[in-house]
C-alpha cells in the first residue's frame, strides 16, 4: 500500500520540481511546465499507481490548463488517422477469433509439421508469428492460448514424469508468447509500437518518404524471421533439449482437424476479406493513383474499408442470417490502449508546441561526437531497458521526442534513430509484466518466473545484436 501511494505521489512531485527549479534556467515556463507534465506521465507509466488509461488522460487535461496547447488540438491527437489502423486490425482479429479461422490454422501447420515436442513448438510459433503479423499480438496470445492449453493437456498424458509436463508446458508457453511479440515486429500493423512510430514519422518527416507498409515489411520482416529462429533455438536448447519425451500421438491433432469439418462459408468469407487487406496494404502505393487524392488514402483507409466490409458480409448461416461481425462484437476494443496512443501524440505535441523539443536539440548536440552505429547501440540498449519495466507502446511514446531532439542535433536519417528504438520497444521478454503476451502466457500458472528470465534475457541479447545488424545493413 506504502509502495503505491509513494509512486502516486512521485508524478506531481516530479512535476512541481521540474516546474519550479524549471528546464535551462526557465523557471515556470512553458518548456518546465511541459517538461514535467512529460516527468509526470512517464513516472506514473512506469510505476503503475493507477491504470495505464487514466494516466494516459493526463495530458488531455493538464496542457490546456498549463497553456501549452489548446483543448481542441489536443484532443484531436487522441484520435489520429493511425488509431484507425489500429482498430481495424482487431476488428479483423476480432472476426478470425469469431469464426475460428485461428485454430483451423494452427491445427493444419501441427498436423503437417508433426506430433513431437520440438515438432509442436514449431508449429505455436509459427502460427502465433503469421497471425501477429496483421492483428495485434496481445490478440494473437489471447486467440491461440486455449488451443495451446489444450495441447499441453494433450502432451500431459504422454510424459511420463511431472518435470517434462512442467518443461515442455513452459517452453509452449514462452514460445506462444514471443512468437507473437516477434511477429508483430514485422509489419506496420503488427503491434502497438510501430503504428506510433509510423504516425510520429508521417508527422514530422511525411515530406521526406520512404515509409509506408511496404518499406516497414522489408526492413522488418527478415530480422523478424531470423529472430523466430533464434528464439525457437533458445527454447528447445533451455527446455527441450535435455529431456527425452516419450513420441506423442499425431492422431489427437488429427481427430481435433476432423473435428472441425469442412471450411465454413464464413471462415472462407474471413480469410478472403484478410488476404484482400494484405494485398492492399502492399500494393496502397500502386493502386491509389486511380483515385483523385491518392495521398489522402492511408493504410489506416485499407484497415478500416476491411472492417466495414466485415459488418456487411452475410457470414453464410442459414439458420442465424447476421454479417461476420456484429457491432456487440466491436465493444471488446481496447479502449486503454486507444487513450495510450493518443497520450503520447499529444505529449509530442506539447513538446513541439512548448519548444521542449528544441530545448532538448540543443543540449544534445554531444551525440555528434558519436558514430551512427554507436549512438543506435545506445538507443537500442535504453529503450530495452525501459521496455522491460514499463508498456511497449509507453516506452516508445517516450523515445520519440527525445529522438527528435537527437535527429535534429546531429542531422542523422530519422529511420536510421526511430526504427531501431521501434523494434527494441517490443522486445520486453524477461518479466512477465514486460508485455501484454508475457503476462497472459505467465497468468496460465505453467511456468516460473525463473524460467521466463533465462530465456528471455538471451532473447533480448539476441535481439539486440540483430537490431544493430539491422541497422548496419540499412544505414
Amino acid at each position: 500500500m506504502w509502495g503505491k501511494r509513494v509512486a502516486l505521489l512521485a508524478g506531481p512531485l516530479g512535476f512541481a520540481a521540474l516546474a519550479y527549479f524549471g528546464v535551462g534556467g526557465h523557471s515556470g515556463s512553458t518548456m518546465s511546465l511541459m517538461a514535467g507534465v512529460a516527468v509526470w506521465v512517464a513516472l506514473w507509466w512506469m510505476l503503475e499507481p493507477v491504470h495505464l488509461a487514466i494516466t494516459s488522460l493526463l495530458p488531455l487535461v493538464l496542457l490546456p490548463f498549463l497553456g501549452i496547447a489548446d483543448m481542441k488540438v489536443v484532443a484531436a491527437q487522441y484520435m489520429d488517422q493511425v488509431l484507425f489502423l489500429f482498430i481495424g486490425g482487431f476488428l479483423l482479429a476480432f472476426a478470425i477469433e469469431k469464426h475460428g479461422l485461428h485454430e483451423r490454422m494452427a491445427l493444419f501447420i501441427i498436423c503437417r509439421i508433426g506430433a513431437a515436442p520440438g515438432r509442436i513448438m514449431m508449429g505455436v510459433m509459427l502460427t502465433a508469428w503469421l497471425v501477429s503479423m496483421w492483428i495485434s499480438n496481445t490478440a494473437t496470445v489471447m486467440m491461440l492460448l486455449p488451443s495451446v492449453m489444450a495441447i499441453i493437456a494433450q502432451m500431459d498424458l504422454h510424459f511420463r514424469s511431472e518435470r517434462q509436463q512442467k518443461r515442455f508446458a513452459a517452453a509452449i508457453l514462452l514460445a506462444l508468447a514471443y512468437a507473437a511479440t516477434i511477429g508483430g515486429m514485422a509489419t506496420l500493423v503488427g503491434t502497438p509500437p510501430n503504428m506510433v512510430f509510423y504516425r510520429f514519422y508521417l508527422e514530422h518527416y511525411g515530406n521526406q518518404g520512404g515509409m509506408d507498409f511496404m518499406n516497414w515489411f522489408l526492413k522488418a520482416a527478415p530480422l523478424s524471421l531470423l529472430f523466430l529462429l533464434a528464439c525457437y533455438i533458445i527454447l528447445y536448447m533451455l527446455l527441450l533439449r535435455k529431456e527425452h519425451f516419450p513420441p506423442a500421438e499425431i492422431d489427437y491433432f488429427k481427430g481435433r482437424k476432423l473435428e472441425l469439418g469442412a471450411w465454413k462459408a464464413a471462415e472462407v468469407r474471413v480469410l478472403l476479406v484478410f488476404l484482400a487487406a494484405v494485398i492492399l496494404w502492399f500494393s496502397r502505393e500502386y493502386w491509389s493513383v486511380v483515385f483523385p487524392r491518392p495521398a489522402w488514402i492511408q493504410d489506416s483507409t485499407v484497415a478500416m474499408l476491411a472492417a466495414l466490409l466485415l459488418f456487411f458480409i452475410p457470414s453464410g448461416n442459414r439458420e442465424h442470417a447476421e454479417p461476420l461481425l456484429r457491432w456487440e462484437d466491436a465493444t471488446r476494443l481496447p479502449l486503454h490502449v486507444i487513450f495510450l496512443f493518443g497520450s503520447g501524440f499529444a505529449l509530442a505535441y506539447g513538446f513541439e508546441q512548448s519548444g521542449l523539443s528544441n530545448l532538448l536539440a540543443g543540449h544534445l548536440v554531444f551525440f555528434r561526437s558519436l558514430s551512427l552505429w554507436q549512438l543506435q547501440i545506445i538507443i537500442v540498449l535504453l529503450v530495452l531497458v525501459i521496455s522491460e519495466f514499463a508498456s511497449n507502446v509507453a516506452s516508445i511514446q517516450l523515445m520519440l521526442p527525445v529522438l527528435f531532439a537527437v535527429q535534429q542535433a546531429t542531422g542523422f536519417d530519422p529511420q536510421a534513430l526511430m526504427v531501431p528504438a521501434t523494434l527494441a520497444a517490443s522486445m520486453g521478454f524477461m518479466l512477465p509484466v514486460a508485455t501484454a503476451p508475457n503476462t497472459i502466457v505467465f497468468g496460465a500458472g505453467r511456468m516460473n518466473t525463473g524460467q521466463m528470465m533465462r530465456a528471455g534475457f538471451l532473447l533480448d541479447l539476441t535481439g539486440s545484436i540483430l537490431i544493430i545488424a539491422l541497422c548496419l545493413l540499412f544505414w
